[in-house]
């Protein structure tokens, strides 16, 4: 064999046994933000139909109030790279805690209209900073060898969020008599479900300062023994700590502080690896994933189903989210990262296009054929099953692992602010497009499924098995 195959990279070490479930935890406590994340944003689809009644609201102003939270997102995302690089992952954790804190207090006690869309653009801004810091904290803290694997604690966070939060919202629904506007602890029960987020927002803030900072900020700032005790703890005492920290500072020494100015490759143009993950983000969004988590209880109704029943099939499809999620966990190390991206966007051209075929029927007494009906509520479960098992997964883990160190902080912000734009496009567009024609929204969905598999052949590149410092 060759040396290549054989020798162990430096940074190539693997995290003993006894040091396994302290990175466990650090990597656990670091996805608490995607758990606030998934929480925050579809708790909101069981507070639709009540903020429409109670402000007399048309479906444009209604879509605008929704995703406004998403403006706030992206520019969150934006700058958090550029944050945490100055004053450190974990302080950037503990800000957007209070910000989740004070957007939920806020949401739950507006005074109008106006009022809840600011208090949804705070609560953005925090679910941008964690969609950065959550994925970039847990690669330069995982040992290279189970990095894939941790970093997938991101989307399972984001999807016990929003199966938690569906479930919470179900719960509150019946205690409020099946009605949205029903009466809770003072207040109407859609305010207590976007109040409840304070409780793990709290609880994310907590958490923050039971885990290190990241190595790498900390070599960046000058503490190197802080950061190797980091490193000893989180790879295990059998690796070669000085040579480690070398490695990594020899990565650094070749960057500086990621810039917008240095994406861009001589021009107005970023260079061809900082497209190629904005493309990853746009292809997520752009096949209506979040209109699943953000309208799902909407949708349902306006094909006849009862308000009770819609809110259990939101918390049924994210159950599937759920399981779907803990397969890609399992194979996103052992297949790679591009295998499971072809397999699920085939699977959802299959569920989108079902869904297109038996929302073109017209309903008959509010509803849906009886035929169609179950074949909507099933294409939707296997769309959002072949979802979380390749595109919610793959895409956190590519965006942490595949830019070069120089960049990455840069990169990675861009990527996600716009992963958040297009998420915008897709919820503010949805509520208007369905009104018009529900299943050409969907046949459009099906579309940018099926172009997402010639983008992954030509564009994307394998990243696993490799360190950051093999990334360039």
């Amino acid at each position: 064999m060759t040396s290549t195959a054989q020798a162990p990279q430096p940074g190539a070490g693997t995290a003993h046994p006894e040091h396994l479930g302290h990175v466990i935890f650090i990597a656990a406590a670091a996805a608490m933000g995607g758990f606030l994340f998934g929480y925050d944003s579809s708790v909101i689809n069981g507070a639709v139909e009540a903020i429409r009644d109670r402000y007399d609201i048309g479906p444009a102003a209604l879509a605008q109030v929704i995703a406004i939270a998403l403006i706030g997102c992206a520019i969150g995302a934006a700058t958090a790279g550029r944050i945490a690089d100055r004053i450190g992952r974990i302080r950037c954790m503990q800000i957007a805690s209070v910000l989740f804190a004070i957007s939920a207090v806020g949401s739950a006690l507006p005074f109008a209209l106006w009022d809840l869309a600011f208090w949804r653009i705070v609560g953005g801004f925090a679910i941008g900073m964690a969609s950065v810091i959550g994925p970039a904290y847990i690669a330069e803290v995982a040992p290279p060898a189970y990095r894939g694997r941790l970093g997938s604690f991101q989307q399972a966070a984001i999807v016990i969020g929003i199966a938690i939060s569906q479930l919470v919202n179900w719960g509150l629904l019946n205690a409020a008599g099946g009605n949205q506007r029903g009466q809770l602890m003072g207040l109407e029960a859609w305010q207590v479900m976007l109040g409840v987020m304070v409780i793990p927002a709290v609880l994310y803030g907590m958490l923050s300062f039971a885990i290190p900072e990241s190595p790498r900020f900390l070599l960046s700032v000058g503490k190197r023994e802080r950061a190797k005790a980091i490193l000893a703890d989180v790879e295990g005492k059998g690796v070669d700590l000085d040579a480690r920290v070398a490695e990594i500072e020899h990565a650094m020494r070749s960057e500086h502080k990621s810039t917008f100015k240095d994406l861009l490759d001589g021009g107005f143009f970023f260079k061809p690896i900082v497209w190629v993950g904005i493309g990853l983000s746009v292809f997520q969004q752009f096949v209506g994933i979040n209109v699943a988590f953000y309208y799902s209880s909407t949708l349902w109704q306006s094909v006849g189903v009862d308000p009770t029943q819609s809110f259990f099939y939101s918390f049924t499809t994210s159950i599937i989210n759920i399981i779907g999620t803990v397969i890609a966990m399992i194979f996103v190390d052992r297949i790679g990262r591009k295998p499971l991206a072809l397999i699920g966007s085939a699977g959802m051209v299959v569920g989108l296009a079902l869904e297109a075929w038996a929302f073109s029927y017209d309903l008959v007494d509010g509803k849906l054929p009886a035929t169609q009906g179950w074949v909507a509520l099933v294409a939707a479960h296997v769309f959002v099953l072949f979802f979380a098992l390749s595109w919610g997964v793959v895409v956190w883990v590519f965006l942490g692992e595949m830019f070069p160190n120089r960049i990455r902080a840069a990169a990675l912000g861009v990527a996600a602010s716009a992963q958040w734009i297009a998420n915008w496009a897709i919820t503010a567009s949805f509520p208007s497009l369905a009104s018009w024609n529900l299943s050409a929204t969907y046949i459009i969905y099906t579309v940018f499924a099926a172009l997402s598999i010639p983008f992954v052949l030509k564009f994307v590149k394998e990243t696993k098995g490799k360190t950051l410092e093999e990334m360039g």
